[in-house]
């Protein structure tokens, strides 16, 4: 049976990591919609700058959703603002590349911090508000919540607690008529993904993925996705398309891709995990608060061009 479309005009959405990719460009899409928007971020300049352009009906927080103190004054000041919270869209996140065995472990921790700590950070801040007005929070996953791939294991396990999390929330918020939603993203063309494709240990498994996977799609795929979910208060969103038969059969695909990558590429996993290692000194240094992000300013190539490039060659060895 059809769902009642959920209007946001004149509703008022609270975006984490609102100052590029995914959160700005929702927040673009929303706001066009006739939402408020409060946009929260790290990066002051970027959310004034996304302010001015928006106009009207707009409200900007710096805050780390690393920091609940931070986090509180941000809801609060919305609230104060446009008089409460409506929607939610937990969508701060990093990315920083590195294998287990040699990454920083700080890297590894602040991954997880951002990406896992920080999604439960934000939505319990905002869940008051959600419940007392039955609307919808959403919390942005990842494709990597089903399919864990080398080099990005703080990431995968990260955004597999941001599904597990989101399905008990879910449930436990039912009763109440606000709905939960969790969001599935591939590789999107954002500067998170344009970093991470820059690194070479990342380019030498790239030619690994099989099909689409590796492709970056277009970002409107992903706020088509969450424009659609928003209204419809979906439980589950994704893009692009092949990520929903992937998540029917999450059971096989794992295993599969486990064993296509270890048959098929010991030699390209064995070579991406030689220049993920700090000592080799072939990945850039990555911003410890921004990630992979950083490296999308300056001569960093379109994850498109990351994508079609060949594999990078061995080092010479002294």
């Amino acid at each position: 049976m059809g769902r009642a479309r959920y209007d946001v005009n004149g509703r008022t959405v609270f975006i984490t990591g609102a100052a590029r990719g995914i959160g700005a460009e929702s927040a673009r899409r929303l706001h066009a919609k006739g939402a408020n928007v409060a946009l929260v971020g790290l990066e002051p300049d970027r959310l004034e700058a996304l302010s001015a352009e928006l106009g009207d009906r707009t409200a900007v927080f710096e805050a780390d959703t690393t920091d609940p103190a931070a986090l509180e004054r941000a809801v609060a000041g919305t609230v104060q603002r446009f008089g409460g919270i409506d929607v939610a869209i937990a969508n701060a996140g990093i990315q920083r590349t590195g294998a287990v065995l040699t990454a920083d472990p700080d890297a590894i921790e602040r991954t997880i911090e951002v990406n896992l700590l920080g999604v439960w950070r934000t939505d319990r801040a905002v869940l008051p508000q959600i419940v007392e007005r039955k609307g919808y929070l959403l919390n942005i996953a990842s494709l990597s919540a089903i399919s864990h791939a080398p080099l990005m294991s703080a990431y995968t396990a990260s955004k597999a607690g941001v599904e597990a999390f989101t399905d008990a929330l879910r449930i436990e918020t039912a009763p109440t008529g606000a709905r939960i939603g969790c969001a599935y993203f591939g590789f999107i063309d954002t500067d998170i993904v344009r970093g991470s494709f820059a690194q070479p240990s990342n380019q030498a498994m790239l030619k690994m993925l099989p099909g689409p996977i590796g492709k970056p799609a277009p970002l409107s795929q992903a706020i088509d996705a969450i424009e659609k979910g928003v209204e419809r208060r979906s439980s589950r969103v994704w893009a692009p398309r092949f990520v929903g038969p992937l998540m029917l059969i999450r059971g096989i695909a794992q295993p599969i891709s486990e064993w296509r990558m270890i048959s098929l590429g010991r030699k390209q996993i064995a070579e991406a995990v030689r220049l993920a290692d700090p000592a080799t000194g072939a990945d850039r240094p990555e911003d410890p608060l921004l990630g992979a992000a950083t490296l999308a300013t300056g001569d960093a190539p379109t994850a498109a061009d990351a994508a079609a490039s060949p594999a990078p060659e061995p080092a010479a060895k002294a």
